[in-house]
């Protein structure tokens, strides 16, 4: 056998967003691009900010000495201090460039993160609908998912976190602005959570972590702002990126950031810089370190997300679809007019509409659209979601 078992079986699972991708690339070789309407992959069009050409050629045109070597492997002490300065100002809490290990994007950052933290068969808490590579990223390292469902809004319920924790748990993940529905959390929903998580640390005499996956958090609408878990949990963990908030998913460019006041914070440092390491990420991309050290309060244009976001919205709710507003990400989970929502994605694809079924996110009976695509594709996908949802008996 030239492949493990448990490899094959996930292959074969595999995720319904690269699936429904892989589908969309061999319909646009069929029908032509210009045919399919494809709203699957959160992979945004828009170019980064002018900040960062700017930063790029500064550094191609005057190289520093040794710029491409190896560095420590938590990345650049001035690149770190940036990050920690940038979340002082978010959350006025001293971050220092030591709580900070520079990491390949959010994913790297999350699988250090589980690395350092979990024994085998340590329970790690995720609500669903949740980003489905978190299935394999506490897998990876010997630990449980135990998943937890949220309310109608998506929202996670603390009475029922409170229920779910026992012994083995070890951490819990949480995911705003949220992929796949968009929300986020309040600062009362934030408080609530640390709280119950310290109450059961009480009780069972345990360290419970609570790690924020966040490569969204700037990417806010209404005016809300953003309330760190950082404020309310002193275990919390930051494992974020700038794939979204400089449109850079390419260049796997995040951080990992613990808060500073940490019980254990000096040695779980020490295990996340030994685990960026022996994971074989080794360090950060130095290039994007070195970009990125001066583009921290920068962002895309938030207003373009929102624009898009409420054109979508509005007709969406004008088809009859029910649908939870986001309030920031650029991602839709509306309800399928049918509780099959796999029957429901094969509908929209035969109005040359691809979609990624709710299923695929531990959702079943929604689907997610992401709008982070140029609006040709977002207006001409308009015509196969309305004809689907009339096909299924909404108005």
């Amino acid at each position: 056998m030239f492949m493990s078992e448990k490899i094959r079986k996930g292959m074969e699972e595999g995720s319904w967003i690269r699936r429904m991708f892989d589908e969309g690339n061999s319909m646009k070789k069929r029908y032509g691009a210009d045919k399919v309407f494809d709203l699957t992959l959160g992979n945004p069009v828009v170019e980064p900010p002018a900040e960062f050409v700017r930063e790029l050629k500064k550094l191609a045109e005057n190289p520093a000495p040794g710029m491409h070597r190896y560095m420590e492997n938590a990345g650049y002490f001035d690149t770190r201090a940036a990050v920690a300065a940038q979340l002082f100002k978010e959350t006025n809490l001293k971050l220092t460039a030591g709580d900070i290990v520079m990491t390949v994007g959010a994913a790297g950052a999350i699988n250090v993160v589980l690395k350092t933290l979990l024994n085998a068969g340590e329970e790690v808490i995720i609500f669903a609908p949740y980003f489905v590579e978190y299935l394999n990223y506490v897998d990876n390292h010997g630990g449980v998912v135990k998943i937890v469902p949220t309310n109608e809004q998506f929202l996670p319920q603390p009475e029922v976190l409170e229920k779910a924790i026992d012994k083995k748990t070890r951490a819990v993940i949480i995911n705003s602005p949220n992929n796949p529905t968009g929300v986020v959390y309040s600062e009362k929903l934030m408080r609530q959570i640390g709280e119950v998580l310290r109450k059961k640390e009480a009780q069972y005499g345990t360290e419970i972590y609570l790690i924020s996956d966040e490569p969204y958090r700037k990417l806010i609408y209404d005016g809300l702002k953003y309330p760190s878990p950082l404020l309310f949990h002193q275990r919390a963990i930051v494992a974020t990126s700038h794939s979204k908030d400089l449109a850079l998913p390419g260049e796997r460019i995040g951080y990992i950031a613990i808060h500073p006041e940490c019980p254990q914070k000096q040695e779980l440092m020490d295990g996340f810089i030994y685990c960026n390491r022996t994971l074989g990420y080794v360090n950060a991309p130095a290039l994007m370190q070195n970009v990125v050290r001066y583009l921290q309060d920068v962002t895309v244009s938030i207003a373009g997300y929102q624009r898009k976001r409420d054109f979508l919205y509005q007709n969406l709710l004008e088809m009859g679809y029910s649908v939870v507003k986001p309030q920031g990400a650029f991602y839709m989970f509306p309800k399928s007019p049918i509780a099959d929502d796999v029957v429901f994605v094969r509908a929209l694809q035969e109005e040359m509409v691809l979609a990624v079924p709710g299923v695929g996110f531990g959702g079943k009976g929604h689907f997610r659209i992401s709008y982070c695509i140029d609006d040709r594709t977002l207006s001409g996908a308009l015509d196969g979601l309305r004809k689907t949802a009339k096909k299924y008996g909404l108005k």
